[in-house]
């Protein structure tokens, strides 16, 4: 990896499974080569999913890969990063 990366937390929840899951598991395996973890999480009480995903990029790469995310109809992403 890049000495000027960042690790960071990438948080998805997918409201519509059917309409967002393909297009987001193709956005994730696009950018494998810098998902260190992924977690799921489905929450049918409320009828949505939760994606957790620890990343080790560059801001450029986190940036870009919350932006295709959150182009994807009923996915909200947010992303915290840190540092190291």
């Amino acid at each position: 990896m890049e000495q000027d990366t960042s690790l960071a937390v990438v948080t998805l929840i997918v409201k519509d499974r059917k309409a967002g899951a393909a297009q987001v598991n193709e956005e994730l395996s696009r950018a494998g080569d810098v998902v260190v973890a992924r977690m799921g999480l489905a929450y049918g009480e409320r009828n949505i999913h939760i994606i957790t995903l620890i990343v080790d990029a560059t801001n450029d790469q986190i940036g870009a890969l919350t932006g295709r995310l959150g182009q994807i109809p009923g996915v909200t992403v947010k992303a915290a990063t840190a540092k190291l």
